[in-house]
């Protein structure tokens, strides 16, 4: 992964793209772009970390990135193909290859469905079939949970038993790449690791490319191969995150370094 489209072949490869929302109004110095000339490549099976604080354009991006918003200018590219180009059964394959897993698994899963349900929905949609009964209950066992789950509604689940949840419903269709944006903000401090480690241990199963949206550096830096800093819409730095958090280029990322380290110290 770099800030420029380099790899010979990227699994998604983004060159001078702009995005704004529909009511936007852009003027003659730009403003009014959600994102501006963003230019990026992901590999395969890679794992790569967008953070960036409020507001300045991660889950725009992935949403964008997985065609789920359609961006102005610029081009998008999965698998070699521009995702404008995917029609028909061609979009619901770029849909089921690209997954999110949602920040609030409250809102994510629809409280009239049990869980059964919500995970039988996306196959059928995407798939064209309907899974039977060991088909999900070996998908609910893949996150943690017992077969006892899929017969309960979601106000029943805790909100971390919700996000695996989430992560079994994205995963039920074998995705390529999953997105996970801020996974683990709406959730309690104490199952905030275990559903991190989940999804590592899921990545390295499924052999996974995982794109992890977040505010954290601490998560990114354990987590992810890559990095990518954001800055009211624009990419300011991006490479390996190591050499990233080592030597930031970036005054911006040298300054979310330093609030990381000054909110560690503080919760020690």
């Amino acid at each position: 992964m770099t800030s420029a489209a380099t790899s010979p072949s990227p699994l998604v490869a983004v060159e001078q793209m702009y995005f704004h929302y529909p009511r936007a109004r852009i003027t003659a110095g730009g403003a009014g772009w959600t994102l501006q000339d963003i230019s990026l490549t992901i590999d395969l099976k890679s794992t790569v970390g967008i953070v960036g604080e409020s507001g300045s354009g991660k889950s725009t991006l992935i949403r964008v990135m997985c065609g789920l918003l359609r961006h102005q200018q610029g081009n998008v590219r999965f698998n070699g193909k521009d995702i404008t180009e995917y029609q028909g059964d061609g979009a619901n394959e770029l849909r089921r290859q690209n997954q999110i897993v949602f920040q609030n698994p409250r809102r994510s899963l629809d409280p009239r469905m049990t869980i059964r349900r919500s995970l039988t929905e996306p196959i059928r949609a995407l798939q064209q079939r309907t899974p039977d009964d060991d088909e999900l209950v070996s998908s609910i066992k893949r996150v943690g949970l017992g077969p006892e789950v899929l017969s309960r509604f979601p106000h029943q689940l805790s909100g971390g038993q919700l996000q695996r949840v989430g992560i079994a419903r994205s995963l039920s269709v074998n995705p390529t790449i999953l997105y996970a944006d801020e996974p683990v903000s709406a959730l309690d401090v104490s199952v905030q690791a275990q559903v991190l480690n989940l999804l590592m241990d899921l990545r390295d199963q499924m052999g996974l490319t995982l794109v992890m949206v977040s505010h954290d550096l601490g998560v990114v830096s354990r987590m992810c191969e890559h990095i990518v800093v954001m800055r009211h819409g624009h990419i300011v730095e991006a490479g390996r995150t190591s050499d990233v958090l080592s030597r930031p280029s970036s005054d911006y990322t040298a300054t979310l370094l330093k609030a990381a380290r000054a909110a560690s110290l503080e919760r020690s």
